[in-house]
């Protein structure tokens, strides 16, 4: 882990919380926002991606309701910030657990309902805690993540059979079929729009398949538009009944690879700590950690952006 990944402690910030600013007006909020997510782009990687996706392909890319954003001033200097595109979970930069109550106050103040809370680990236990002695909301600890950033990529020993091939416009009903079923897999149900997705992916050539040597594809791996530099590896879907065959590995390593060849300066990649397979697939590609995260639900099932 570099130091600029760490979650800023609190030794570090100022006692004072300083101020929350809400707003609906993206283009207002990256103006304000946007140094401070680029200045740690492997911690900030859902924020800026995200903000880029509601930027480029509209308000409502991740669901019908009105995205909003918040940051966190003191004294002319952007502490922390967050995002919300509904019925999606909340967002957080890295907060203390002052800034993390005042966080609750002030959402609690503007009364709109919370699903649930996204962050590193300490952040987002810090808020959830604030948000239930606020609210009275029942709290529940649904995942556990790991960041992962690219080091020295090392392609799997054993490749299978087959070739990788960037997904084209005569493969968006292959795009959109997987993505819905990637997206119930993990418990995003029928969220977003999976043409919009496919459509979004294919003008950028953000979706990689592996297929087999008679050309059928049997894994996919994306990657998110560049932007400050980095990257996310997202998603990536083998069908149940093909997996264990080494095609996520083979389609992750190669995905990884072009980004580096395209310029990438930081590839990064998010994963269940549940999963263990996956976990040790990727360190053993050459991916190595950079910071836990959790998600908790607020009595309500919670979400995040799927990219």
């Amino acid at each position: 882990m570099r130091p600029d990944d760490r979650p800023r402690a609190e030794a570090d910030r100022p006692r004072a919380a300083g101020t929350w600013h809400r707003t609906e007006d993206l283009d207002a909020y990256l103006a304000r926002a946007g140094d401070f997510l680029r200045s740690r782009p492997a911690l900030h990687t859902l924020a800026l991606t995200v903000t880029e996706g509601l930027r480029t392909r509209g308000p409502h890319t991740y669901g019908e309701g009105q995205p909003v954003f918040g940051l966190l001033e003191r004294e002319g200097t952007i502490r922390a910030a967050y995002f919300q595109t509904p019925p999606r979970l909340l967002q957080l930069t890295g907060l203390t657990a002052e800034e993390a109550d005042s966080l609750a106050a002030h959402l609690a103040e503007v009364g709109r309902p919370l699903p649930g809370v996204g962050a590193d680990r300490e952040s987002a236990a810090a808020f959830a805690e604030a948000w239930r002695a606020r609210t009275g909301a029942d709290v529940t600890l649904q995942e556990r993540k790991r960041l992962y950033r690219l080091g020295t990529l090392t392609v799997p020993e054993s490749v299978p059979k087959g070739r990788a091939r960037v997904a084209a416009e005569p493969d968006r009903a292959q795009l959109v079929r997987w993505h819905d079923e990637f997206a119930a897999a993990v418990g995003e149900g029928a969220a977003g729009n999976s043409g919009d997705w496919a459509d979004a992916r294919i003008a950028y050539g953000g979706v990689t398949f592996w297929e087999t040597p008679d050309g059928t594809p049997v894994s996919m791996a994306g990657v998110t538009p560049t932007v400050a530099g980095q990257v996310r590896v997202a998603p990536v879907y083998t069908p149940a009944h093909l997996r264990g065959r080494g095609y996520a590995g083979a389609v992750t390593a190669e995905v990884s690879r072009a980004a580096r060849v395209a310029g990438a300066d930081e590839v990064l990649l998010f994963t269940d700590l549940a999963n263990p397979t996956s976990n040790a697939l990727y360190q053993r590609i050459g991916y190595r950690p950079v910071a836990d995260f959790a998600v908790y639900g607020f009595s309500d099932q919670a979400r995040e952006p799927s990219e």
